[in-house]
Order: C-alpha cells, then sequence, then structure tokens
C-alpha cells in the first residue's frame, strides 16, 4: 500500500483511531528526527514533530493520518517533510454524509525543505477530502528553523492558539450552503479553480475544460449552493480522473490522444491548491453574500 493511500484510508469516518507511535514510523518516519540532517548548518534549529505532537495529544488532538514526502538522497528519509492530521475523539457525536469536523494539519521538516506549521483543517464526510482553511479569522503558525533558542515554546504556544481558533472553520459551511449560484456564478468558480488546478494555463490548451469540475461525482452532491459547487470543483482537482484529449501538434491541432488526470499526491502542491481553492470560495462567498 502506498503512502498516499494509507493517508487516505486511515482517517476514514467509519474507522478512524488515533495513531500509536508504532503505525507513525511506519507511515512517516521523519516525524521521529529530534536531530537535523547532516546537510544543515549549526544555525539549523530543529523542532521535533514527535514533541509537538505529544503536546497536542496531551490536549485532546490525535493523529488519524500521516505522510511524508519522498527523497532522492536516501540519507534524508528519517528526515524529509511530512504531515500529520489530527482530530479530538472526546464525543460521542455521530457524523452523517455531508457533515464536516474540524482538524489540525501539522507540517514540518528537519532537512531544510519546511518551515513547521499547522493549519485550522477542515474534512467534508461525503468526499473523504481534506481542504487547508486559509482565512483572515482561523489562525496559522509557521515558525523558521532558525532563531530564538525558545522556538520549542513558540511552536507549542502557536499551537495551542491555533486549536483555539480552528472551530471557527466549521461556519464556513453552513454559510456556504445558504448562498446560491446561478449558471453563469458556477461558470465563473470553475474558471477560476481551473486556472490554479493547471497554474494559469489556457482553457482552449488544456485537456481539461472548466466545466468538466462541476460535473458532480456522486448523487449526494446536487445542488446550486456555493459549499455544494466549490466542494465539487474542489474534489476533481485534488482527486483528478477526468478525462480529456490533447492535440499532438498544439501549431496544427492535429493529432489526439487522451489523457486523465492524476491526483494530487505531492504535499506541497496539495496544501497550496487547497488554499488556493479555498480563497476562490471565500471570495465568492463575500461576493454571494453583498
Amino acid at each position: 500500500m502506498s503512502i498516499q493511500s494509507i493517508y487516505a484510508t486511515s482517517a476514514r469516518f467509519d474507522t478512524a483511531h488515533p495513531l500509536s507511535d508504532e503505525e507513525l514510523i511506519k507511515y512517516a518516519p521523519s516525524i521521529f528526527a529530534t536531530n537535523a540532517h547532516e546537510s544543515r548548518s549549526t544555525k539549523f534549529q530543529v523542532i521535533p514533530t514527535i514533541t509537538v505532537l505529544n503536546a497536542l495529544r496531551r490536549e485532546g488532538f490525535f493523529p488519524v493520518a500521516a505522510r511524508q514526502s519522498n527523497s532522492r538522497n536516501v540519507s534524508k528519509m528519517n528526515y524529509t517533510k511530512h504531515s500529520i492530521r489530527l482530530r479530538r475523539f472526546d464525543n460521542a457525536e455521530k457524523y452523517n454524509v455531508g457533515d464536516c469536523i474540524c482538524e489540525l494539519l501539522l507540517q514540518n521538516a528537519n532537512d531544510g525543505t519546511s518551515k513547521y506549521e499547522l493549519d485550522a483543517a477542515m474534512e467534508r464526510i461525503a468526499c473523504m477530502n481534506s481542504l487547508v482553511v486559509k482565512t483572515a479569522t482561523i489562525d496559522t503558525v509557521k515558525i523558521r528553523h532558525m532563531g530564538t533558542e525558545d522556538i520549542l515554546n513558540q511552536v507549542i504556544e502557536g499551537s495551542y492558539r491555533v486549536m483555539s481558533e480552528s472551530i471557527k472553520c466549521l461556519d464556513a459551511p453552513k454559510e456556504w450552503s445558504q448562498l446560491p449560484m446561478n449558471s453563469e456564478e458556477k461558470q465563473l468558480l470553475a474558471k477560476a479553480a481551473h486556472l490554479v488546478r493547471f497554474n494559469g494555463e489556457d482553457e482552449e490548451t488544456t485537456p481539461i475544460k472548466s466545466a468538466q469540475l462541476l460535473i458532480p461525482k456522486r448523487l449526494e452532491d446536487q445542488g446550486n449552493d456555493l459549499w455544494t459547487t466549490w466542494n465539487i470543483a474542489q474534489e476533481h482537482c485534488l482527486k483528478g480522473g477526468d478525462q480529456g484529449y490533447r492535440y499532438t501538434n498544439l501549431a496544427t491541432r492535429t493529432g489526439q490522444r487522451r489523457i486523465t488526470t492524476r491526483p494530487i499526491r505531492n504535499i506541497n502542491q496539495d496544501t497550496s491548491l487547497n488554499k488556493a481553492l479555498w480563497m476562490i470560495g471565500e471570495a465568492f462567498a463575500t461576493k454571494l453574500a453583498a
């Protein structure tokens, strides 16, 4: 089983459980690095993820999924960038399809490829998507592996701040689901999502068209509100599976080959795309609510 599939299935709402250290070390051994990779200078200050994770566990947040980036440098495999999703298990609430739940998304690396970062995150049960909430009201902690000697205290204090603010991310599904969209508005959202998914490439030259991002993947995703529309587009962008045709000679528009979009597996790309899509949703929410 790949790291990507482990990351998806270990956090299912019907089978999710707090991951033990034994499970985490199989999925992402770099979580347990307590020293820096040998390529780092003496100015590099280690932020041991396991220390932060244990502090979050004491506050009631437990890891439900983890993965790490690959590296061509074998010596870096225990230091590379990793991502952990954390969730609370202190209530007996039963969730239904379409419900959302708060999570924390922790990312770090001790090989110089990433800052320590913690975001409020949210999971929608219908499609098991994980989206990173990037708004003015939700805190984000970003700390470089350099600076003061009190860096670990900064990390832990910042983590507590994000936890206290994370519940605010649940306002969006309630508010966005009350904002109806007409056909033109939905097309505009799809075009914006298409631009960020395909790095600004003109739609005329891409095999996948923006209209495809509005096609529901399941019967439950029927609706003309912003929340439903946004989630449909987001799932297309992240999960892939869309098919189209690309010209083998773009200049003469001759020859065609069929392609299928791949799911986003890279940690950095997953996070940046999620945040860009979220900002699109926020912009439409502001416009529709005006």
